[in-house]
């Protein structure tokens, strides 16, 4: 790569890079205004917004409210989805493509379509508009996801490893148990906390399938309709900072899982 393409690629990146980190940065800015009006200058910092946020509970509960679904719906589709993906790995039988085809569905079709066929379903099946039908609807969506990510690891584990368990005595559950599960711990956990980060942030389908309490995007859309503040500012201030801890923690941990699996 000659140094003209070099430059031209440094470029490219730190473009995208300020285009995705100014907007973070002046909301995080905005939740420290002295003002409920959006904008500049800023002629005065407070903490209030902040302290708003902490202590409302409304607020509060409507964040353990979507954390909870965002936990159940992930733990679910963790649980489906290492299943499938185990069953469709290496292996071909009839009906192998028809099977794959319908799994990854729910990750193609578009947002709006997805949630107005499942409340129509939900319907059908009497399953009231609640946090029953949040997880149902976040999980079914989310297996996708952890298919192919643990397909993908699955993908590179030796096979020598699950034979040599067999050849000791290992019974197919014990070999998974033993060999094949503690490899996919890594694939398992980013797959877990990319579920989680969707279903928190899930604002379409959460708003047609819940009821009378809702979630934290669900929440802050109402607030909008009311006009922007700095409060709302201070809210996704706070879920992003979790949000990003949460990530980074991740990241880290699939990190060291993977050298220990390497030595």
């Amino acid at each position: 790569m000659n140094r003209g393409n070099r430059i031209l690629l440094s470029c490219t990146y730190w473009a995208f890079v300020l285009y995705v980190f100014v907007p973070l940065f002046l909301m995080i800015l905005m939740g420290f205004k002295d003002s409920k009006f959006i904008g500049f200058p800023i002629r005065s910092w407070t903490l209030d917004w902040y302290t708003g946020v902490f202590s409302d509970s409304e607020i509060l509960y409507t964040f353990g409210y979507s954390v909870v679904i965002a936990v159940l719906s992930t733990l679910i589709s963790v649980i489906v989805g290492v299943w499938i993906a185990v069953l469709l790995e290496g292996r071909k039988f009839w009906g192998w493509t028809v099977t794959f085809a319908l799994m990854i569905l729910p990750a193609l079709v578009p947002g709006i379509i997805s949630a107005i066929a499942f409340r129509i379903y939900a319907r059908l099946l009497g399953i009231e508009p609640g946090m029953g039908a949040i997880v149902w609807a976040h999980a079914v969506h989310n297996v996708p996801f952890v298919v192919l990510v643990v397909m993908a690891r699955l993908s590179t584990l030796p096979k020598s490893q699950i034979e040599a368990a067999r050849d000791l005595g290992a019974d197919p559950l014990i070999a998974f148990m033993r060999i094949t599960l503690p490899y996919l711990v890594p694939a398992i956990l980013g797959a877990s906390v990319f579920c989680l980060l969707l279903s928190f942030d899930d604002f379409v389908r959460s708003f047609f399938l819940g009821g009378y309490e809702p979630t934290l995007p669900v929440l802050i859309f109402a607030m909008l309709r009311s006009g922007m503040s700095p409060e709302i500012n201070a809210i996704a201030t706070v879920a992003l900072v979790l949000t990003a801890a949460v990530g980074i923690w991740a990241e880290r941990f699939t990190r060291r899982a993977n050298k220990e699996n390497q030595a």
